[in-house]
């Protein structure tokens, strides 16, 4: 079993409201210091959106090689930028699509006046060539998203729904909409800790679920792979690599799950920390050391 006394005594002034840690598919420690109702995980909810690309891949309905040109060509301004022609559906998942600032971020979309996100998020400047510079950005996983759900015919919850969630035993969540009632695939998902721990032994199970695949293994294992430099330890697709070798969901305010492929483990936390770098550190100086191989 796992000792969380020290973590608790770091991540509780945080404002963690709960951990739960699992290797070798057994639960080893859960401890909650709030309720455990469904929360926003904010931009883990981005991870979502990466494993619901991977699906659409599977069935044939995008390639993450289209040009964004192609996938969204009523949607282009009126001059369209080389940057802009060169940007394919992989560049939505990496930050690294070529826009000089950060977009649709969580203060600034109750205030836009143009209810088509899509046409604005196209129409904000391509200033670098895709794959340069890292910059993080709503824009590719909301894009991301859209496109998923417009070769399906539905929202991305109930895209994930059949192919998912429910095999999970994961009940209807609740997730963002932009003003076309969109899912916003960027951020704004509600789960529980539990569910969300879940999605992250699914995802060290590359994909399958008693005995079901669930998620192309391949995807799996490259979205969880680093894809690109972001002067840290790397980015994969919609999700951050970190400490370790781990690779996590990470939405803001410390909502956290983590892949420790080494250790064969999950670690997943909740919180409302304004210092969620701290936190991180908490789970992988008093967690990760007591998962023994």
């Amino acid at each position: 079993m796992i000792d969380l006394t020290e973590f608790e005594s770091r991540a509780v002034p945080l404002r963690a409201l709960g951990v739960v840690v699992s290797q070798n598919g057994t639960q080893l420690a859960r401890k909650l210091w709030d309720d455990t109702c469904r929360r926003n995980v904010y931009s883990a909810s981005k991870s979502f959106t990466s494993m619901a690309v991977g699906i659409a891949q599977k069935e044939g309905l995008l390639s993450i090689d289209e040009k964004l040109t192609d996938a969204f060509k009523d949607d282009l301004p009126e001059i369209v930028s080389d940057n802009l022609k060169a940007a394919t559906v992989r560049d939505l998942l990496t930050m690294c699509l070529g826009q000089e600032k950060s977009f649709l971020m969580g203060g600034e979309r109750p205030y836009y006046e143009d209810r088509n996100w899509v046409r604005l998020a196209l129409r904000q400047p391509f200033v670098y060539a895709p794959g340069e510079k890292f910059v993080y950005n709503n824009v590719g996983p909301y894009l991301a998203g859209i496109l998923v759900q417009r070769r399906a015919g539905c929202d991305l919850v109930h895209y994930l729904m059949p192919r998912m969630f429910a095999p999970m035993g994961i009940q209807l969540p609740t997730w963002e909409n932009d003003p076309n009632g969109q899912t916003f695939g960027a951020g704004g998902l509600f789960l529980t800790i539990d569910e969300l721990h879940l999605f992250g032994q699914l995802l060290l199970q590359n994909g399958e679920w008693n005995g079901k695949q669930l998620i192309p293994a391949e995807w799996v294992k490259e979205a969880t792979s680093k894809q690109v430099e972001n002067g840290s330890e790397g980015y994969g697709y919609l999700f951050w690599a970190g400490p370790e070798g781990s690779f996590r969901a990470d939405g803001k305010y410390g909502q956290f799950v983590i892949l420790m492929r080494d250790k064969n483990a999950v670690v997943t936390v909740t919180a409302e920390s304004r210092d969620a770098g701290a936190l991180l550190r908490a789970v992988f100086e008093e967690i990760y050391p007591q998962l023994k191989i």
